[in-house]
Formats: C-alpha cells, structure tokens, sequence
C-alpha cells in the first residue's frame, strides 16, 4: 500500500521567512497546475488526508474539483511545526542562541515555545498508524515538508530523533509529491 504526500503550492509570503504553522495562501495558478498533475496519476477512489491550513485546502479544492471519486477529510495532526514565537520572523532575525539550542536539542526542545520535533514525529506517526489500521489501498496526504519529512523517517521505523543530522534534508517542492510504502 502507498501513501502519496503532496506538498502545498508555494505560499504567499517572503523568501526567509519562519511560517511553519502560519496559516497562509499559496499561489493560485502553481495550486491549479499542482491538482491537474495530481489528478492524471492518482489512482480512483482514494482517502485523502488535508491539513486544515489554508494553503493544503486550496490544493483540496482544486483537485476536487478535477476528481470527484476521490473523499477528502481534514486532519488536523498533519499542520506543518509550529514555531511558536518565530512564526512570520525571517530566519536570519531569529537570535542564533536560540536556533542553537534547538540544535543542540533537536528532538526535544520546543522551538518558538510550542512544538518540539518528536512532537511533530509523534503526531504524524499517529496518522501513519491509523492509515495501515484502516485500508488496504493506497492513501494520500495533502500537507507540508516538515510532515513529508516525519513521514519519511516514520517509513524507515525511525520515530524519535536526538541530533538534527537525523533529519531529512529533502522534501517534495511546492507542489510535488513522493510516495511511501506503508
């Protein structure tokens, strides 16, 4: 069984800046061309999974449009990290003695105050469990390159990370996508 994670056009926002959790519009056009090549490969009648911000619905919307087969939920456990007090901050304005102690700390430590990163492989792991628990066809995932990236390590049975060498320097790009075995 595959799960199929797509990651939302580009958003709407400056290069550089922290937006994890923001809940920001993506590009309209790279959204429409995003949903018709998604829409030719996927197979019919598939769940798909939608994180609840703006810029993941409007690809749910486009591509619903395109396939009416497919039955969408949303789900909340598949937002992208939250930065907590950095969200809408450039990178290179955030104090580097506080991206060095996430470094240092990279499992654990709650970056911006909210969300550690086995946190976020803890809730995505959840949703990967339930998608084996409840269908022997394929699935996809309508969400962000934090929760593709989880789910990559969640595939290869790694579930907790201690060093930030351990996470995944790749990514689908806006708009893309990869498929996992489940």
């Amino acid at each position: 069984m595959a799960l199929w994670i797509v990651r939302h056009a580009k958003p709407l926002i400056e290069p550089g800046i922290c937006y994890g959790a923001l809940d920001l519009e993506a590009d309209a056009s790279a959204t429409l061309a995003s949903a018709t090549a998604l829409a030719q490969v996927l197979p019919n009648g598939l769940k798909v999974d939608v994180s609840p911000l703006r810029r993941c619905q409007q690809l749910q919307v486009a591509l619903q449009s395109l396939r009416t087969d497919l039955v969408f939920t949303l789900e909340p456990r598949l937002v992208e990290m939250h930065f907590g007090v950095w969200e809408g901050i450039a990178w290179d304005a955030i104090d580097p003695q506080a991206l060095r102690a996430w470094t240092d700390d990279f499992g654990s430590h709650r970056f911006g105050g909210v969300e550690s990163t086995n946190s976020v492989l803890q809730r995505v792991a959840e949703v990967w469990d339930q998608a084996l628990r409840s269908s022997a066809q394929d699935q996809v995932w309508i969400t962000h390159a934090g929760v593709a990236r989880a789910a990559d390590l969640i595939s290869k049975g790694i579930r907790e990370v201690s060093d930030a060498s351990q996470w995944p320097k790749h990514a689908p790009a806006y708009g893309e996508w990869v498929t996992l075995d489940l």
